[in-house]
């Protein structure tokens, strides 16, 4: 599987904060809540860190953490892509930075149209041919599932932050953040298991001291096959392939 973004963290640091490597791992669990001891690849998971201030911490400035230095997220030298090639989304989850903005190139020989509707940004790009792009500011934090609304096997998300402190785990399900400062801070997750419509799993606070840098084992469901179950941008189920359909091919 394609993941963009890097599997350890990015982040800006200043020289007096002290820091810690992070590190956890992704476990898959049953509908019971218990770990599988044997399942399939282990779903693409990121989790990310947002500091709990001293206002927050009730006042203590030793457990409140300490923004690492420029505390936003850097924002990528190029424009982040989200490539349509051969029915599908490439990469499938990309991390991004509040206010990046996004390019969706087709390079397939028929026509896509990439649209979302949930949680995160809201667009709908409309039909566009082989060769041609469009772009997408995704201006706030939040979870975006991408579909196309001619393709239903297409579907990918861009999870857009406000903090320099995540990573992408690796295949077999390692999570590693380095230069994290001290501190408490709010966990958040989310993986592959978790669609548009499924629960969300609850924000849990940790604490990163010297003798504290472990997230533990993170728990994910398990993905079942490759599509998120959803409809199509005008919420009705999607019809039946038409291959001869001239909308649909590219001459």
């Amino acid at each position: 599987m394609l993941l963009g973004g890097s599997a350890g963290l990015h982040a800006q640091q200043s020289a007096q904060t002290t820091t810690a490597i992070v590190h956890g791992r992704v476990e898959v669990m049953d509908a019971a809540g218990k770990s599988r001891k044997r399942h399939g690849a282990i779903p693409g998971t990121v989790v990310w860190l947002t500091p709990v201030t001293s206002a927050e911490a009730g006042g203590d400035a030793v457990l409140a953490a300490t923004s690492p230095s420029g505390s936003a997220p850097v924002a990528p030298e190029q424009i982040p892509q989200m490539v349509q090639r051969n029915k599908s989304f490439q990469p499938r989850i990309l991390v991004v930075p509040a206010g990046s903005m996004v390019e969706f190139p087709n390079r397939d020989p028929f026509f896509h149209n990439v649209f979302s509707l949930f949680e995160g940004k809201r667009f709908d790009l409309g039909l566009y041919e082989a060769g041609t792009s469009r772009t997408v500011r995704f201006d706030r934090a939040g979870i975006s599932y991408i579909f196309c609304n001619i393709h239903p096997e297409m579907n990918a998300v861009v999870i857009t932050i406000a903090t320099p402190l995540y990573a992408i785990s690796t295949p077999d399900g390692q999570l590693n953040l380095a230069g994290v400062p001290y501190g408490r801070y709010r966990l958040h997750v989310w993986s592959e298991g978790m669609g548009p419509e499924n629960v969300q799993p609850p924000v849990r606070e940790i604490t990163i001291a010297a003798n504290s840098s472990s997230l533990g084992v993170i728990r994910v469901p398990e993905v079942s096959g490759q599509s998120l179950a959803h409809k199509n941008k005008y919420g009705r189920e999607y019809d039946e392939p038409t291959p001869k359909n001239s909308v649909y091919e590219q001459h």
